[in-house]
């Protein structure tokens, strides 16, 4: 080390006298130099005694650093700064008993939430986090969790040339304090990125969206404030300014609406609910989805769906029972509530419903569990076609896991309840409206389709818990005799009625999927078809084949082609 102490030396008088200097520490760019150079040292010579030298003079310019953010201008270099300190905090802090968690906290808070609109602070986090994930995760685990609203304002922003990397951290911000709120942010990317461009526009640069939040932030927090007072002794709403009080630019959000506000805040908070009833984000929205859209637009509205099928993917490895079960209901809230894009709206919904389903078929029980939820959205099968197809999954759901399996007799009982006034609905609306509306195909065939999903699940509700037999009957009857009934409808109906006279035949095809222990005479197990030979099929199952059993035939005669 000997022949390197004048450099060492050196670079340690340029930390020692900045930190004296009444300057920011930033502005001088040796500094950073010095900072990268030392590291270099302290790695090389791997010396406690080096790092206790240099230790104080780099915490005095960190300290100095994040305390002059409030009193000058943010910039690249100051975030490059505290990036390079930072990570001789966490390469060398246990060597001199340096906890790292409230210089992390102050970079988030006072650094980044500036910075995140520059480009190259940006990628040097992103970097920083890659290199440090494991030590974050195992030594903060909150840390990246507690700030996902700061770095999905980052990766929004910034997502043409950060994409790969982070993916790579996306995960780590998954955590039970995290995991609620983090779906609806996903969802909410795209009007994030409304958000944002209105603070651009206002601020004339990309590059100060960071600092405009901020100032936007502090001066409505006193406004806020006397809003929701406001609101709560006289009743009225935090978004009644009168006529007044409109911009000249009414397809913008207003920046006192507390969802503009929420949507720009870097910490989380925990699961808040948002409105979305204000006229503002309703016509900001309407104008971005209808409007000529920016790149960094186009390119959110294909990050949200692959940040959101990470999210799924993690959720169903790493998320308990009780996460999952609190996440379906929001799921489905937020199925018909999104950004107005088409090819978005299909994208996350796809991804939603496919997720419901996957996790009801992970955990039966859910859909007992949530039999509240889960009938609420079966009374909204009218509303729209994005309620229309989650009511039809969801049908489908309750009918394959029997309303969440065989020990679910009450709840059982009140989906099928649910599906039998669905039904009853759906006929009565036919016998009023189909004849006067004989040409609206369109509404024939969805009615057609709703009914044969609502004819199945009752069907197989009933062969799993037979006591709903008799009522499943006489639903199924009411579709035979009904005049009007769709022919795919009515034949439907017809084979479930002869099915439910032979209840081991009824069980083989109406019965659950999954091996069960609950068997009946004559049941055949699909599932060990490869292994069975044709002869373990029962002869009944044969259907109209006559006469004597007899053992030359083919699995032709078992199962058609057609």
């Amino acid at each position: 080390m000997t022949d390197q102490d004048g450099d060492w030396n050196y670079h340690l008088r340029i930390l020692s006298n900045s930190a004296r200097d009444s300057t920011d520490p930033a502005s001088d760019p040796s500094v950073l130099q010095s900072v990268k150079k030392l590291h270099g040292f302290c790695k090389l010579e791997n010396s406690d005694d080096l790092v206790a030298r240099i230790y104080p003079q780099i915490n005095k310019v960190f300290q100095r650093s994040v305390a002059s953010l409030s009193q000058s201008e943010s910039g690249t270099s100051k975030g490059l700064l505290l990036l390079a300190i930072l990570q001789f905090f966490l390469d060398f802090g246990d060597m001199v008993l340096h906890d790292a968690d409230p210089s992390l906290r102050s970079f988030f808070r006072s650094c980044l939430s500036r910075e995140f609109s520059d480009a190259a602070v940006a990628e040097a986090t992103c970097e920083f986090l890659i290199v440090n994930k494991r030590k974050l995760l195992a030594s903060f685990p909150n840390l990246l969790p507690q700030f996902f609203p700061l770095l999905l304002k980052l990766i929004a922003w910034n997502w043409e040339k950060l994409e790969k990397s982070f993916l790579k951290i996306f995960p780590g911000l998954i955590s039970p304090g995290s995991f609620l709120p983090l779906f609806p942010s996903i969802l909410d990317l795209p009007i994030l990125v409304v958000a944002l461009e209105k603070v651009e526009r206002s601020s004339g640069s990309g590059s100060r969206v960071g600092g405009s939040i901020a100032s936007i932030q502090k001066s409505a927090a006193p406004e806020m404030l006397l809003a929701l007072m406001d609101e709560a002794y006289t009743g009225s709403t935090i978004g009644d300014g009168g006529d007044d009080s409109e911009s000249e630019d009414n397809n913008t959000i207003d920046v006192a609406d507390p969802l503009f506000l929420e949507l720009l805040k870097d910490e989380n908070d925990g699961l808040a609910e948002r409105h979305r009833a204000s006229p503002a984000l309703n016509a900001a929205l309407q104008a971005a989805a209808s409007g000529p859209r920016s790149e960094r637009m186009k390119q959110t509205l294909k990050i949200a769906p692959r940040l959101l099928d990470v999210y799924f993917s993690v959720t169903l490895r790493d998320a308990n029972d009780s996460l999952i079960c609190a996440l379906i209901p929001l799921l489905m809230t937020r199925n018909s509530t999104m950004f107005p894009d088409k090819n978005f709206s299909h994208e996350i919904r796809r991804r939603l419903l496919e997720f419901v389903l996957a996790a009801f078929q992970r955990s039966p029980n859910f859909i007992a569990l949530l039999k509240k939820p889960i009938i609420d959205r079966l009374g909204e099968a009218y509303d729209d076609p994005a309620k229309r197809e989650l009511a039809l999954q969801l049908c489908w759901a309750i009918g394959e896991y029997g309303g969440g399996g065989e020990s679910h007799k009450e709840a059982a009982r009140e989906l099928f309840e649910s599906l039998e006034l669905l039904l009853y609905e759906n006929l009565s609306s036919s016998r009023l409206g189909l004849r006067q509306e004989s040409g609206n195909a369109s509404r024939r065939t969805t009615q057609s389709r709703l009914l044969c999903f609502v004819v199945t699940a009752i069907a197989k509700l009933a062969t799993y818990h037979r006591e709903l037999l008799p009522r499943a009957r006489v639903a199924l009857g009411k579709v035979v005799r009904s005049r009007i009934a769709d022919a795919r409808v009515w034949r439907r109906a017809h084979d479930y009625l002869g099915l439910m006279n032979e209840p081991g035949i009824c069980w083989s095809v109406l019965g659950p999927s999954r091996v069960s222990e609950k068997r009946f005479p004559g049941t055949v197990n699909w599932s060990e078809g490869g292994q069975k030979m044709v002869a373990h099929i029962p002869f009944h199952i044969l259907s109209e084949q006559g006469g004597p059993p007899f053992h030359d035939f083919a699995l032709s005669d078992v199962i058609p082609q057609n």
